[in-house]
């Protein structure tokens, strides 16, 4: 039986021992649940049998991953088998179905991300004071009547919706209400809200619920309604978004667009549960909304998984028809806290608008976080004053939402508008036009600064606050970006002491003209740095990022209650600060330790990545999915070693020695598909495509006409020292070979019974006698007279075939008389060739037998020369035999 069909058969008792049903419930009390991502010809049902396994399907839309269900073990039962499976092939290449595995994961449920709602104001805080004037503007009152008549809106709480027309504080709203009078609200966009679920038998909602979008990952249940006491923060968004225009409540500011609701946060959940969320039904599901996030504590430091940021690239590659799913994230409530929007990973993805809160007079809430990714601002609570949108229930109100939670689905609304005009808009399109038509306020802030594309950025206001009409008038007219591009830099080792005090240490790096042109980038959109400090308290430090235009982007800032000794560890900030320079010149990271005291750190490595608009749209890729190692190889990446002095490290690196990693997709056959590492070692999984990665180390002991494979020495030694192997065992199993075809050939019976020439050393080992010639004759009996076998008993002798003993003793003696009598040619092969002719022609039972006695006689004295007796000879022919 083959081993693969022993191990199938293995797999499958495996399987019927943990119940092997596909009606496994979905329990994690009792079952264990795994994603693999396959290769593209593997059968997820032979993956399924070889683990005892049973597949569950595919894993939503994300290609090639699928789920796999068991019984509980108290380990990871894939990874395992991988394991034992690499084991084993250094043992048996065959192949097997775990070879096409290319990543596994084992799930557990975690706790939900956090709903930003409204956080409470601290009792020591001071309420701001109100204006001296409440009362509404006239003139304003005025078209508001307007629009109300206009649109026959009779929602009886749309005059109290200060966020779409603000009466009182006139011009502090989204500027909406002119937008709806040319006829654009919403219709055929449709935006899912990401939340605790959507009430879709509010009256409010139920004629907008898009019910093939939705869907309740909590329960498994395709109704995504609230079913918990606190469930109404989604119901709250969806009506900001898409109430309709009735008499119920208020409007949402796209009241004509459709809704759908995808829960999440009312349970504990997976990682791959959520990757379907942020991915479910994103041909139709335009953008998402999502109002939540790692805690806002100022102290944590969280991502999503990597099945969840695989999820959120498949979506802005292939959602929409490969135009994009526009993510949407609230920025965070932790301001109070000192907390910052590039803690969390998902407001500092390249792939979300991060939006931020002003309040109805247009300045910063307490809780507003600030950090360099965010975009843009919206309103929300604030200034004695909150939104009002739709709750929970037929027809109820609610006049308290607020927080960045009521931010994010306005801005998300507001992108709904500009769909109506342009459905042809990629996910970036939008970005451009977000930040583009922004409008910067409260300017005397002392926050601002001018980029270099003559746009103001404000880490508190972003690039202003959305307006809803300048927005969609820019879309109608909107050239769209070409496809996307990036440039990463090697990994940059400093290794220094990072000295307290406002100083801190700065490295930089240069990006030359030719860097920019391999990397097909025309203009810089996102920025983005992973770095590794180690610091006993990490809430000490803070990161700043220099353009070559001398932009400043804060992408860390110190955090009181961040008490963690862990520091980065591989952590990537973002910026969107930099938005449409070039990126040629000198890009400077300073890290400083900003408090004096006890605790002490060490930068010790980072890179940069600049990520924009492609020059050339037909030499462009898209970005492969990211690995679980993307950016954890250290050890064999080029090291810059910094010169400065202790207070300060300013590092160049010669782009000779250590020029960047590229990889924009140049051209499909010259240039990568994935971003590649600077790093000279292959992520796993990475595709089959050749990477290009800064120029290794040279080695120091390798000849220079033998290649480096672009790796580090001590890799260089592995490579080569198995590559000895490998010679070594061919060589070996060359030898062997040699000497069992020579041994066949001996061994192989001739019609004319003629053997292979023996030289003279095997002829002297044979005959025992050093430099004697024999001259026997091939006889047709052995040593003690017996008659030889014919040609294919002959045959079985020399291959050990006999089975019975007297057969062996004439095998034996043959062997010894056959191999003899063959060395001495000229004085044998007339005798042979004799013998070969009467047996072929029938003469052998004439022949004399005084001939054969007289033959068998000089044969036993030739083999036997040495020898007293028969016997001796009959061991002399044994000895030549095995010596043989």
């Amino acid at each position: 039986m083959k081993l693969y069909a022993l191990l199938g058969l293995l797999g499958l008792s495996t399987f019927a021992a943990a119940g092997g049903s596909e009606s496994l419930s979905q329990s994690y009390d009792t079952n264990d649940y795994y994603v693999l991502h396959l290769e593209r010809d593997a059968s997820p049902d032979e993956v399924a049998l070889r683990l005892g396994m049973v597949h569950k399907g595919p894993l939503g839309e994300l290609q090639d991953h699928h789920m796999f269900a068991s019984r509980k073990e108290a380990h990871d039962v894939v990874k395992r088998e991988i394991h034992e499976r690499k084991r084993r092939k250094r043992q048996i290449g065959f192949r097997d179905v775990l070879d096409g595995v290319l990543f596994s994961q084992k799930q557990a449920l975690r706790q939900p991300w956090e709903k930003r709602i409204i956080p409470r104001r601290p009792q020591n805080m001071v309420n701001p004071p109100t204006d001296e004037q409440e009362g509404p503007d006239a003139q304003a009152v005025e078209k508001q009547t307007r629009v109300i008549d206009t649109l026959d809106i009779r929602d009886p709480i749309f005059p109290l919706q200060w966020h779409l027309f603000n009466p009182v504080q006139v011009g502090h709203d989204v500027n909406v209400t002119d937008v709806w009078l040319q006829g654009v609200t919403g219709k055929n966009a449709t935006v899912a809200i990401v939340d605790d679920g959507l009430d879709m038998y509010s009256n409010d909602l139920k004629d907008n619920f898009y019910a093939q979008g939705s869907y309740d990952f909590n329960e498994k249940t395709e109704e995504p309604k609230p079913r918990l006491a606190d469930d109404r923060h989604g119901t709250r968004c969806a009506g900001e978004v898409s109430a309709v225009r009735n008499n119920v409540c208020g409007v949402g500011v796209a009241y004509d667009s459709k809704i759908a609701g995808i829960r999440i946060l009312s349970k504990p959940i997976s990682d791959a549960d959520e990757a379907l969320a942020m991915n479910y039904d994103f041909q139709n599901n335009q953008i998402y909304s999502c109002s939540w996030g790692p805690p806002d504590d100022g102290k944590s430091m969280d991502a999503p998984g990597i099945l969840i940021r695989r999820a959120m690239l498949n979506a802005v590659q292939n959602g929409r028809g490969g135009l994009g799913s526009i993510y949407v994230f609230a920025s965070g409530n932790g301001a109070l806290n000192e907390d910052n929007c590039n803690f969390d990973g998902y407001t500092n993805s390249i792939y979300s608008i991060t939006v931020g809160a002003v309040d109805r007079k247009g300045k910063h809430p307490y809780y507003s976080e600030k950090c360099s990714a965010s975009l843009v601002v919206t309103y929300s609570s604030g200034s004695n004053d909150a939104i009002r949108t739709t709750d929970v229930g037929p027809n109820n109100c609610a006049d308290q939402h607020g927080g960045t939670s009521a931010a994010a689905p306005l801005a998300a609304g507001i992108f709904a508008l500009v769909l109506q005009v342009r459905p042809d808009l990629s996910w970036r399109d939008m970005q451009y036009l977000a930040l583009m038509t922004a409008v910067p306020i409260n300017l005397d802030s002392g926050d601002w600064q001018e980029t270099k594309i003559g746009k103001k950025y404000s880490h508190t206001f972003a690039y202003g606050k959305i307006d809803s009409y300048g927005i969609v008038e820019a879309a109608k007219t909107w050239k769209k970006v070409k496809p996307q591009a990036w440039l990463f830099s090697p990994w940059i080792h400093v290794n220094e002491a990072i000295p307290q005090g406002e100083t801190g240490i700065s490295v930089s790096f240069d990006v030359n003209p030719d860097m920019l042109k391999e990397a097909n980038l025309e203009r810089i959109e996102h920025v983005t740095v992973t770095m590794n400090v180690a610091h006993t308290r990490r809430g000490d430090l803070s990161v700043d990022l220099v353009s070559p235009n001398k932009v400043v982007s804060h992408l860390s800032a110190t955090r009181k209650n961040d008490e963690a000794t862990t520091g980065y560890e591989d952590w990537t900030f973002m910026s969107v600060v930099h938005w449409g320079e070039s990126g040629l010149g000198t890009w400077t990271v300073v890290v400083r330790d900003t408090v004096e005291n006890e605790h002490t750190g060490n930068f010790t490595d980072f890179h940069i990545k600049l990520w924009g608009e492609a020059r050339d749209a037909e030499k462009a890729t898209l970005l492969p999915m990211p690995n679980e190692d993307d950016d954890k190889d250290h050890a064999s990446i080029i090291s810059t070693t910094t010169t400065a002095a202790a207070t300060s490290a300013t590092v160049k690196p010669d782009p000779e020695v250590t020029k960047p990693v590229v990889e924009p997709g140049v051209t499909p056959t010259d240039q990568p598909t994935r971003p590649v590492k600077p790093t000279t070692t292959p992520a796993d999984g990475a595709p089959a495509a050749a990477e290009t990665s800064a120029a290794p180390t040279s080695s120091s002991w390798l000849p220079s006409f033998l290649p480096t494979f672009g790796v580090s020495s001590r890799t260089q030694i592995w490579i080569y020292g198995a590559l000895g192997l490998i010679v070594a065992f061919c060589c070996g199993l060359g030898v062997y070979l040699y000497i069992a075809r020579r041994r066949r050939l001996r061994n192989s019976p001739r019609d004319d019974y003629e053997f292979e020439l023996l030289d003279e050393e095997e002829a002297e080992g044979l005959t025992g006698g050093a430099g004697e010639k024999v001259r026997g004759a091939v006889g047709r009996g052995g040593a003690g007279g017996r008659k030889a076998k014919r040609g294919g008993e002959l045959y079985d002798a020399f291959a050990g075939g006999s089975d019975d003993e007297d057969e062996d003793e004439d095998d034996d003696g043959f062997a010894a008389g056959g191999a003899a009598g063959y060395t001495d040619r000229s004085g044998s092969d007339e005798r042979v060739n004799e013998k070969s002719r009467r047996r072929r022609s029938g003469d052998s039972a004439r022949g004399s037998r005084e001939e054969d006695d007289e033959e068998e006689e000089e044969e036993q004295h030739v083999i036997g020369a040495d020898s007293d007796d028969d016997e001796g000879s009959e061991d002399g022919q044994d000895r030549g035999l095995v010596g043989r």
